[in-house]
């Protein structure tokens, strides 16, 4: 094989995730008091644009997720020997945008580095000037004159590419049929479907026309060892998938469980676990976090040959980040189960069930916890957000993901530094910034819909 699969730990997570989303949507395909919600959801202005928005980060961090080592070459016996080297699928698709590397700093669309050097001259005499990048604007004259004109072509055509590439996928998305096909695109069908596929357009034109640019130019500029921001931009999509999903999954089982003992059971149960969450409350998260990952440093510093590679070790570093925050982050959810828990055992139904023998852990399945599954699912949606700008907050302290992960916090911390050079280096925080707030403001976005969609009380009063 020319490639060895490779697994991390927080690649196995996604897996989980998605065969958990996977049996999730088979399982609400067949009630339709479950569907009618989601249908809700897709019934929305908001709800489409943020969906199509969501899916474009869902796909890159997927692409990222698909781990393998590259084969080298063959040994005497002819079987493949595998490069140390942990590259994914995006990797891949990337390119150039992940090799070809620049001496240090130079700005969005520029063919100079950003700060003069000593530059040979053709008869041997130093002059100080604006060195020529290696890759950025290399097909460009000496000068580089005509850039503008260059741009604005290739973005064009990358923008052309990209509407090429929706209408296909709208036309099988239609079944090529053409009364659907019109039908979509004019707003005529049950739901709005014409502002999904409308938001589709603009963003993959958009991400053609810069996905173009990036073979000609660092669209995003570099960074301090000359690499491509926009390269970074797009691999830190997956830190912020991991620590707002994993984290989610590590947090949920503690919560759902204690929360819904806690109100059903009462007494000393309840006491017990108010205690515990009351408890672990007090103690300041950040300074448990910080304790959480330094002692995670020292461990990994003393047994480094365990690990294989530094992604390896990266990996273990942010997964270990996600159980802490897991860890931390439960207790809200578990408050707001345990008040809900506490008036449905309180109902006619739960009440009868137990007057006729039936067991606690069959009430607690079957009554309790799919009345309670919508506040589970807006708090999901909520809490999203806010543990992806939880990771850029850890990173900005030195107490978040492994440095050697691409992420938006690591962005931001090695930028805030160039912020006091004169002129100051401002893409790679700008960059950071924007794909940070674009994901965070569609989650939330989203949030809001789920939220009107699945809580009764907000159905109840329109």
């Amino acid at each position: 094989m020319p490639f060895q699969p490779v697994i991390l730990w927080t690649d196995a997570l996604i897996y989980l995730l998605l065969g958990l989303a996977m049996a999730m949507v088979w399982y609400t395909r067949r009630y339709e008091h479950l569907l009618q919600p989601w249908r809700r959801v897709a019934g929305s202005r908001t709800g489409q644009a943020t969906m199509v928005v969501l899916a474009f980060y869902l796909l890159i961090g997927l692409l990222d997720t698909l781990h393998f080592n590259p084969k080298t070459s063959d040994d005497a016996n002819g079987k493949p020997v595998y490069s140390t080297e942990v590259l994914s699928l995006f990797d891949v698709i990337a390119g150039p945008l992940r090799t070809q590397r620049e001496k240090t700093y130079s700005s969005p669309f520029s063919s100079h580095l950003f700060s003069k050097e000593n530059v040979e001259q053709a008869d041997g005499s130093l002059v100080r000037d604006y060195p020529r990048l290696l890759y950025g604007g290399a097909h460009l004259d000496a000068d580089g004159s005509g850039r503008a004109a260059d741009i604005a072509w290739r973005s064009l055509s990358g923008a052309f590419k990209g509407a090429l590439a929706w209408a296909a996928l709208l036309i099988l998305f239609c079944r090529f049929d053409r009364r659907r096909l019109h039908r979509l695109l004019t707003g005529r069908m049950d739901n709005p479907w014409h502002i999904g596929a409308w938001s589709a357009l603009g963003l993959i034109m958009m991400f053609a026309a810069l996905w173009e640019l990036a073979g000609y130019y660092h669209v995003l500029g570099t960074d301090k060892v000359g690499e491509d921001v926009f390269f970074q931009s797009l691999k830190s999509i997956r830190t912020g998938l991991v620590i707002g999903t994993v984290t989610t999954l590590v947090m949920l089982p503690a919560a759902i469980m204690l929360g819904i003992m806690a109100g059903y059971f009462r007494g000393w149960v309840d006491d017990f676990i108010q205690y515990l969450y009351t408890t672990l409350n007090s103690i300041p998260g950040v300074l448990l976090i910080a304790a959480a990952v330094l002692m995670m440093q020292i461990y990994m510093s003393n047994h480094a040959d365990e690990f294989n590679s530094l992604t390896e070790r990266a990996d273990l570093r942010l997964l270990f980040l996600c159980l802490i925050l897991g860890v931390t982050s439960w207790t809200s959810l578990c408050r707001l189960l345990r008040g809900e828990a506490l008036k449905l055992r309180e109902l006619e139904y739960v009440q009868a069930a137990r007057a006729f023998g039936v067991g606690h852990f069959r009430i607690l399945l079957r009554h309790v916890v799919p009345n309670v599954m919508h506040i589970v699912l807006i708090t999901i949606v909520l809490d999203f957000s806010g543990l992806v700008l939880a990771e850029a907050v850890l990173s900005y302290i030195s107490i978040g993901v492994d440095p050697a992960t691409n992420s938006w916090g690591n962005m931001i911390n090695g930028a805030r530094l160039e912020l006091a050079r004169e002129p100051v280096v401002w893409w790679s925080l700008l960059a950071a910034f924007g794909f940070m707030f674009t994901l965070v403001l569609a989650a939330n976005l989203f949030s809001d819909v789920v939220r009107d969609a699945f809580d009764p009380r907000l159905r109840q009063q329109r």
